[in-house]
């Protein structure tokens, strides 16, 4: 079985939010499927000295532009949150623990939570809104995940994914990383699809 695609991913990451949306159909083409790591960009931040690239002078009104330009072309629903960029914590955590056990409606969660915060505009840094999406999406009883979330174990396990991460070089969001090569950005599909084509060059 070939090894998946490691996607990793922010939730206050709008490009990390349009290559969710496009990835599931790349791998698919070509026989993989894709691990999707929750991680937050704050703390990759610290160690790469960036920031949101909202908050930079003349790259904020690039972006904001940009981000709606990216959307357009790949053809996903996108609104600029009012709320942006926001504490991503509970989400992580709430789609690093539903993988323990359930891949599949981690998955689904995952999708529900980006596409309510980038296409409805709701504040998913609200634990009890980003607790209410999962249980819906996931089929878990909202209370169960509450409690996951808040637990030093589930707490603990991201900083272990944040660690792994940067120790893998992730640098951004979204981060590809296919068979040991790295691609970051959504503006990097199109490789990403070709890399898988064609097993490199």
């Amino acid at each position: 079985m070939p090894a998946p695609i490691d996607f990793y991913f922010d939730f206050s990451s709008p490009y990390g939010y349009l290559a969710s949306e496009k990835i599931e159909a790349i791998a698919s083409k070509h026989g993989r499927s894709v691990d999707y790591k929750p991680i937050l960009l704050g703390v990759v931040f610290k160690q790469t000295g960036a920031a949101p690239l909202t908050n930079v002078p003349l790259k904020g009104d690039y972006s904001r532009r940009d981000f709606m330009r990216s959307a357009r072309l790949l053809g996903v629903p996108f609104r600029m949150p009012d709320k942006f960029p926001i504490s991503t914590q509970v989400a992580a955590r709430i789609v690093l623990w539903m993988s323990e056990t359930n891949v599949e409606a981690a998955r689904t969660a995952m999708h529900e939570l980006y596409r309510a915060y980038f296409s409805r505009g709701m504040d998913i840094s609200d634990p009890a809104t980003a607790v209410a999406l999962a249980a819906q999406a996931g089929g878990i009883e909202a209370g169960t995940i509450a409690a996951a979330v808040e637990s030093a174990p589930v707490k603990d396990g991201l900083r272990r994914a944040n660690e792994e991460a940067m120790a893998a070089g992730v640098c951004g969001s979204p981060y590809m990383i296919v068979d040991g090569e790295p691609f970051w950005g959504s503006d990097r599909l199109d490789q990403v699809d070709r890399w898988l084509a064609t097993g490199g060059w």
